[in-house]
C-alpha cells in the first residue's frame, strides 16, 4: 500500500511538473523621448516590440534619462515622453501583457548605473562611436554624462536581468559592452547577472529617407519630405511619397543600383506583407506613380488606427500617467532583487 500512494504521488508530481509553464525568456528595450517617431521607428522597432509581447516576458521604458544627456527644455521633454509613452500604447504596446514604464520613475537605474560605471573602463568608453558622432553634433556640451552613457544603458537592461535585447545596427557596440561589463562582474562577484543576448527581429524593416535612399530615414533631416511622422495627416503621407526619389527605369523590381525602389519596396512589404516576387507581379507594365500611390495609401491603413487611439489617449493625462505609475512600480519590485543582490555583494548599506 505505501508503495503503491508512493508512486501515485510521484506520478501526480511528475505531471504537475510536466504542465507548469515554461518561463518566458525576458526581454529589454527603451526609446528615448526625443520628438515625434518616424515611419522606420515604427516599422523597425515600435511594431516589433507589440508582436514581442506574446512571446516573450517583456519589459519597456521611454528613456528620458538618457535624452538629457542633450540640453533640453524641461516642459517640451516632459511633453515629449508623454506622447511617446501615449504613441506606444496606441500602436499596440499593452501595459497588461508588458510592464512599461518611464525610466526616470524607477531609481534603481541610476542606483546601478553607478555602481556598473566602477566596472567600466575608460577606454572603453572612449571607443563608442555615438559618444564621438554626438561630441561633433553637440560639441558645447560634451558632458560626463554623454561619456557614461552606455554604463547607464547596461544598468537598464541587467536591472531586469534580460535575456535578450533587441538590437539594430547602431546599439550592437552598446549591447557588446553592456555584455562585458556583466562578465566582469560575475567574474569578481560570482554569478550575479544574466548575461544578455542580441535579438535580431526577422521582421524589422530598415527604412531609408525617401528624398536620398542612401541614408537612414531620419526627423534630424532638414527636408521634412525625407522621412514620414506616425502622426503625419494622410494628405501628407500621400504627398510625401508622390515626391520619393526613384529612377528612370520605370519598372519596379528589386535590384541593385535601384535604391529608391527598393526603399519603396520594402516599406510596401512591411506594410502589407507581400514578397518582392509578389510586390514585382502585381505593378508589372504599371508606373511609378501607381506604385508610390500604393505604398503611400498601404501606409495610411498602417498608421491611422495608431493616430485615431493616440489622440483619444492623450485627452486623458491622468490615465496615462496612472497607466506609467503601475508600470513603474512593477520594474521596482522586480528590479529591487538585483539592487539587493548587487549592493550585497559590493559591500554597500542600503
Amino acid at each position: 500500500m505505501d508503495q503503491m500512494e508512493h508512486t501515485e504521488t510521484t506520478a501526480t508530481e511528475a505531471a504537475a511538473a510536466s504542465s507548469a509553464p515554461v518561463r518566458k525568456k525576458r526581454i529589454f528595450s527603451a526609446i528615448q523621448p526625443s520628438g515625434q517617431m518616424t515611419l522606420g521607428n515604427y516599422l523597425g522597432a515600435i511594431r516589433n516590440w507589440v508582436a514581442m509581447q506574446d512571446e516573450f516576458d517583456c519589459v519597456y521604458a521611454t528613456a528620458n534619462l538618457h535624452a538629457i544627456t542633450v540640453r533640453q527644455d524641461p516642459k517640451q521633454l516632459k511633453e515629449n515622453t508623454t506622447n511617446l509613452f501615449a504613441l506606444l500604447i496606441a500602436a499596440g504596446v499593452d501595459p497588461e501583457k508588458s510592464i512599461f514604464f518611464h525610466q526616470s520613475m524607477v531609481p534603481a537605474h541610476a542606483e546601478l548605473s553607478w555602481v556598473l560605471s566602477t566596472f567600466t573602463q575608460f577606454g572603453e568608453l572612449s571607443r563608442m562611436t555615438q559618444f564621438k558622432d554626438k561630441s561633433q553634433r553637440h560639441a558645447d556640451n560634451i558632458n560626463a554624462g554623454l561619456f557614461t552613457y552606455p554604463s547607464l544603458m547596461a544598468a537598464d537592461i541587467l536591472l531586469y536581468q534580460a535575456d535578450l535585447v533587441p538590437v539594430g545596427a547602431d546599439q550592437k557596440q552598446h549591447l557588446e559592452l553592456t555584455r562585458t561589463i556583466a562578465e566582469r562582474f560575475n567574474g569578481v562577484y560570482g554569478k550575479t547577472f544574466v548575461v544578455p543576448e542580441p535579438y535580431i527581429t526577422k521582421t524589422a524593416a530598415r527604412v531609408m529617407s525617401l528624398l536620398d535612399p542612401s541614408k537612414k530615414m531620419s526627423k534630424s533631416d532638414p527636408n521634412t519630405k525625407s522621412f514620414i511622422l506616425m502622426v503625419d495627416e494622410p494628405a501628407t503621407i500621400m504627398k510625401k511619397f508622390r515626391s520619393a526619389v526613384t529612377d528612370s527605369e520605370a519598372c519596379v523590381r528589386y535590384a541593385e543600383g535601384k535604391d529608391g525602389i527598393n526603399n519603396l519596396m520594402e516599406i510596401y512589404a512591411a506594410c502589407t506583407g507581400l514578397t518582392f516576387a509578389q510586390i514585382e507581379d502585381e505593378f508589372r507594365g504599371k508606373g511609378y506613380g501607381d506604385f508610390k500611390t500604393a505604398v503611400g495609401e498601404a501606409v495610411v491603413a498602417q498608421l491611422e488606427p495608431i493616430q485615431q487611439r493616440y489622440k483619444e489617449l492623450l485627452k486623458d493625462k491622468k490615465y496615462l500617467d496612472e497607466l506609467a505609475r503601475k508600470g513603474a512600480e512593477s520594474a521596482a519590485r522586480l528590479s529591487a532583487r538585483t539592487i539587493e543582490k548587487v549592493y550585497k555583494k559590493v559591500g554597500l548599506v542600503r
